[in-house]
């Protein structure tokens, strides 16, 4: 049985979590306060993900604010950023515009800002 600390990150309370694994499976989930934390302690530990937030440039030269519409695995991070720097979508771009679909697993790069032409 392997024991991992860890320092939630989903509410502002930041509990100190410990998590019982046994292989890939966790047995055991102590020191969050909430449901969210135990939640986040079990894919911490079996399956990592993030959200990425990056910028592409447009293909008159703006950098233009995106992120993934859904966290990604962390194993496939490496994967995703080369996609998105390959990018260079044509302007007006709106928030909420979706720049390039299913860029892994049904997850979206989404444009967080407003730019025109």
């Amino acid at each position: 049985m392997n024991t991992k600390n860890l320092t939630c990150i989903e509410c502002p309370m930041g509990c100190s979590i410990e998590v019982e694994t046994e292989g890939d499976k966790v047995i055991s989930v102590k020191g969050n306060t909430c449901p969210r934390g135990k939640l986040y302690a079990e894919n911490e530990v079996v399956c990592p993900r993030r959200v990425i937030t990056s910028t592409v440039r447009a293909k008159n030269g703006v950098m233009i604010p995106v992120k993934t519409n859904a966290p990604v695995k962390k194993s496939e991070m490496f994967e995703v950023m080369k996609r998105i720097n390959a990018l260079h979508p044509e302007l007006p771009v709106r928030i909420g515009d979706v720049l390039l679909k299913n860029i892994t697993e049904n997850i979206d790069l989404v444009a967080t800002g407003n730019f025109e032409k």
